[in-house]
């Protein structure tokens, strides 16, 4: 079977699962080769309320890495946005990827600015 398709039925598998609601917004994550991404979504309604990526990260504090400890700081502060909109509680959406490294440095991150999954 061919490798993007394999991925695709992973994310349509897990996607059957998920739901995002106004008071438990889905936390999906996307990685590419340079960048990493967060994104808070509202599937009822259908609305992104939170976006964040390392490259916004970077340009706070130097060059844009696509490293474990950058996708931390994406977690937090996806999470620190999240309280300030009163979000507290959120579905986490890994898509296909497995949860190690930089998708389980973005989950700790956001864990330990107080968000609960």
């Amino acid at each position: 079977m061919n490798k993007n398709i394999s991925r695709k039925r992973r994310i349509r598998r897990v996607r059957a699962k998920l739901y995002g609601t106004a008071d438990c917004p889905r936390l999906c994550v996307f990685r590419s080769n340079q960048y990493i991404y967060a994104q808070v979504i509202d599937d009822e309604n259908g609305k992104i309320l939170i976006s964040v990526d390392s490259r916004k990260i970077s340009a706070k504090g130097g060059k844009a890495k696509n490293d474990i400890a950058t996708a931390g700081r994406v977690g937090e502060e996806v999470a620190k946005l999240a309280q300030a909109k009163k979000i507290s509680k959120v579905v986490f959406d890994k898509r296909s990827y497995k949860y190690h490294g930089k998708v389980k440095s973005l989950a700790e991150g956001a864990r330990k600015e107080g968000l609960k999954f």
